[in-house]
């Protein structure tokens, strides 16, 4: 008899299969039908042992072939840390266990042409804590606070600060008296983790109001001057020169930081210094700046401010504001500036160890942070018609000894609104001066003289040109950057069609009217409108005229010295253009500049008799009074530039007082006292102080910058002032 097909080791696929649902079959009951399928068990699932062969073996080769891998994988990382990355571990064990920190270097001094200091450092005492061992042991910091007289909350501010690396002792006093200083040193028991150490601070001999602006003053550096200069070395504890000398020749001043490589353990304690590599001092600047010279220019222009503040207009009996000031001496022959003031100033050494929130709110309250000779914009007024008499003379559109009747009231030719007014331009208080040439007319000041040549030009624009006293006013270097080696200076601007039309587009509200008409150019012609230009920018233009068309770049910085005295840097004087001057356009000029002095009937006559202490014999002097006019209801911006001696000229003085009022009464007296100084100490050549055996000395030009006519400059009230950027290098 058949066995049952469950017990057939050979059942098919189909009939494992199907076993699981016999139990489902409607004919179940029934009897067993054909080919009918059995119920399955899990015996039937898994083979039985007869059929399966036993292979132990290979179990262990798999087991045995991980563990084998494992371990080559071992020995071939062990192989690698200490054959082939041997330098590489060894560098890293040495960097968890050396730190390195900075010891700054002090900066280079800056001293004047005659090499007195202006700019120097002196070594003070330090108080420093370990932030390790104050962590270990926090009484160390109340017994710091007991005998530096500070509290506890400053010192743990102090040791918090992240300025400092946390592998530096951080300094928890300045200026450290000598008391202090002794007890510690005295009591080291007591201190625990406590150093001193000498450090230098910038220092000013002359006096932290001399020359402040021009100097500038450093601060600790930002995390945008640091990536600006990734590979300088400077680290968040450096010193960064801010503005003045200091930021423009920081790349000299600021000498090579040392290092100290400290051992500290695995836990974080310092163990001991290593390695120490002394900082190397930083270059010295020495500059074309006159030390008594500048200080008589600094005192001059206070006083001046003060004066005006105290003296009502004539004209209105209101007591001018005189907000800011400026004042600047130039050498005509080369562009060296001599002095350079700016009103209100500050004193450098409120810098020394840090500004106070109020100090600083006061200062910016004030304005002292604009250096005004480079930054501020004032209308020029009467001192532009120097620049149109020479486009008059380029051009002959107007013969310079051709008179003209000044009326005191200008009516401009063909204008059909004379009954509103718009078309009468008046003298200063309607005064005529009657037969006028162009002499003259620079001696009086006739407003009317110039209105006529400004109606002029642009009536015969077909023959001369849209902008022929602007392209003029181009080459004196007026809308121009001066490329003066200090930070931030501001572009002048000299108004035109153009420009008026980019000023309406940048700030319609403030500039409305952006065409261009008859009586825009007669404004233009005599230092009104939208023209604003810069001290500096003056001083040049003057300077140019002065000695006889060369326009020289203004350089406050006139070498560069190393440490040791070996000159690193001379800088030469440098022409960035040329105005054409011959003598049948600058005598005409000339003769009418003097007479503003000279001549009894000259706009500053009264002012030179009564400041000057010289023979103008002796010591002539040429200039031009400037009274521009502000918006309504302010007082006028008061200039005055001169240059002398008038026939073989050496200076040239600038003096602007925002809202002052006459030129002759604000700005005037401020250059007849530089000029007493100038007759009484002429300059002296510039002393460079170098050893005798040096290297060949390097003479160098700064690089140039756009000379462009500036179309799209923004637009400031007449007489305050802003600051821009331009790129420039030292050296």
């Amino acid at each position: 008899m058949r066995g049952s097909w469950r017990d057939r080791p050979t059942a098919s696929w189909f009939q494992r299969l199907w076993r699981p649902w016999v139990s489902l079959n409607p004919f179940k009951g029934r009897g067993r039908q054909i080919n009918e399928p059995r119920p399955v068990g899990i015996r039937d699932l898994v083979a039985s042992p007869k059929e399966v062969v036993a292979r132990p073996e290979r179990r262990w080769r798999i087991i045995g072939g991980f563990f084998s891998l494992l371990l080559v994988g071992l020995l071939l990382r062990l192989f690698m840390l200490q054959i082939p990355g041997h330098s590489a571990s060894e560098a890293a064990v040495i960097s968890n266990s050396l730190h390195t920190a900075t010891i700054p270097a002090p900066r280079g001094l800056i001293v004047d042409r005659s090499g007195t200091p202006l700019v120097t450092n002196i070594t003070t005492t330090e108080v420093l804590l370990s932030r390790q061992q104050a962590y270990l042991d926090s009484s160390v910091i109340g017994a710091l606070a007991a005998v530096t007289h500070q509290s506890i909350a400053q010192i743990n501010a102090d040791i918090n600060n992240q300025q400092y690396s946390p592998y530096q002792p951080a300094p928890v006093m300045s200026d450290a008296p000598a008391s202090v200083v002794d007890f510690i040193k005295l009591h080291p028991g007591e201190f625990p983790g406590v150093s001193v150490q000498g450090v230098t601070r910038r220092a000013y001999p002359a006096g932290g109001g001399t020359a402040s602006q021009v100097l500038g003053y450093v601060g600790a550096i930002t995390g945008a001057e640091m990536a600006a200069s990734p590979n300088a070395g400077y680290t968040t504890s450096s010193q960064y020169g801010k503005t003045g000398i200091e930021n423009y020749y920081e790349q000299y001043l600021r000498g090579k930081a040392g290092e100290s490589t400290i051992e500290v353990s695995a836990d974080g304690n310092i163990l001991g210094s290593v390695q120490k590599t002394p900082p190397v001092q930083g270059d010295s600047v020495i500059l074309n700046i006159d030390t008594g010279l500048q200080k008589a220019l600094d005192s001059d222009l206070v006083n001046d401010v003060q004066m005006v503040r105290r003296t009502p207009d004539p004209t209105n009996g209101v007591l001018p504001p005189a907000p800011n000031a400026a004042a600047i001496v130039m050498d005509v022959n080369s562009g060296a500036v001599l002095a350079m003031s700016s009103y209100p100033s500050y004193d450098l050494n409120s810098f020394v160890n840090g500004l106070s929130e109020s100090t600083f709110k006061t200062l910016d309250a004030e304005g002292a942070f604009t250096d005004y000779p480079i930054q501020g914009q004032y209308t020029p007024g009467s001192t532009f018609k120097m620049v149109s008499a020479t486009a008059q003379l380029q051009s002959g559109i107007f013969p310079p000894y051709a008179t003209v009747d000044d009326t005191g009231v200008f009516k401009v030719p063909g204008c059909l609104k004379l009954g509103t007014g718009s078309c009468l331009f008046h003298d200063d208080q309607g005064e005529s001066s009657g037969l006028v040439d162009l002499p003259e007319a620079l001696t009086v000041s006739s407003d009317y003289y110039f209105y006529n040549l400004g109606y002029l030009f642009w009536s015969q624009q077909a023959r001369y040109g849209e902008t022929p006293i602007q392209n003029v006013a181009h080459e004196y270097g007026l809308d121009q950057y001066s490329n003066i080696d200090l930070p931030d200076e501001v572009q002048g601007r000299v108004d035109s069609p153009t420009v008026r039309l980019a000023l309406h587009k940048m700030a319609p509200k403030a500039f409305p009217y952006y065409q261009w008409y008859t009586g825009d150019n007669i404004e233009m012609a005599f230092g009104q409108g939208a023209t604003a230009i810069t001290p500096i920018g003056q001083a040049d233009a003057y300077a140019t005229f002065a000695n006889g068309g060369h326009r020289y770049e203004p350089e406050v910085a006139a070498a560069v010295v190393s440490p040791t005295g070996k000159l690193v840097l001379r800088y030469a004087p440098r022409v960035l253009g040329h105005v054409s001057l011959p003598a049948s356009v600058r005598g005409p000029i000339l003769a009418g500049l003097e007479g503003v002095v000279q001549n009894p009937h000259g706009t500053a006559y009264g002012t030179f008799q009564r400041y000057a202490k010289f023979s103008e014999a002796v010591f002539p002097v040429a200039g031009k009074t400037g009274t521009a006019s502000n918006q309504a209801g302010e007082e006028p911006n008061s200039w005055f530039v001169g240059f002398a001696p008038a026939n073989d000229p050496k200076y040239v003085v600038v003096a602007v007082v925002a809202q002052g009022g006459y030129g002759a009464d604000a700005a005037a007296p401020v250059v007849a006292e530089a000029f007493n100084y100038l007759y009484q100490h002429p300059v002296q050549p510039v002393v460079l102080r170098v050893k005798s055996q040096v290297a060949p000395v390097t003479t160098t030009t700064r690089p140039p910058v756009t000379t462009t006519a500036p179309t799209t400059s923004t637009s400031l009230a007449p007489g305050t002032a802003t600051t821009t950027t331009t790129t420039k290098k030292a050296g």
